[in-house]
């Protein structure tokens, strides 16, 4: 994880994804409670419970079941397939984009009083 700078893995047999271990796992439950990381694998390690959400599903659907599941990063499946990972990260620099487009809307209408 630390060679790739992601902050979790997808544990997939095949392409089906089974777990997820996540760098908030290796801290807490290997190193904080005093696991030796070599020693365990990522199947040991894994959450099992895997939520994931499909291709199709819409973004504020994604959002709010991320929320409602206390998770910061989804498996995206396609027919059970895994076809990606998005993020709390992934929306945030999406939204701070958009809101930039619409502030440069905003800005471009605006009176020139009303200009920095």
């Amino acid at each position: 994880m630390a060679d790739n700078s992601v902050g979790s893995v997808v544990v997939t047999e095949g392409d089906t994804p089974l777990g997820i271990v996540t760098d908030r796992d290796l801290a807490l439950d290997v190193l904080g409670a005093g696991g030796d990381p070599a020693e365990l694998t990522a199947e040991e390690v894994m959450t099992e419970d895997l939520f994931t959400v499909d291709v199709d599903d819409g973004l504020f659907d994604v959002i709010t079941w991320m929320r409602e599941e206390d998770v910061r990063r989804v498996p995206v499946v396609d027919d059970s397939t895994l076809a990606g990972i998005v993020t709390l990260d992934d929306f945030i620099v999406l939204l701070a984009n958009e809101l930039s487009g619409l502030a440069d809307v905003i800005q471009s209408e605006s009176p020139p009083y009303a200009e920095p």
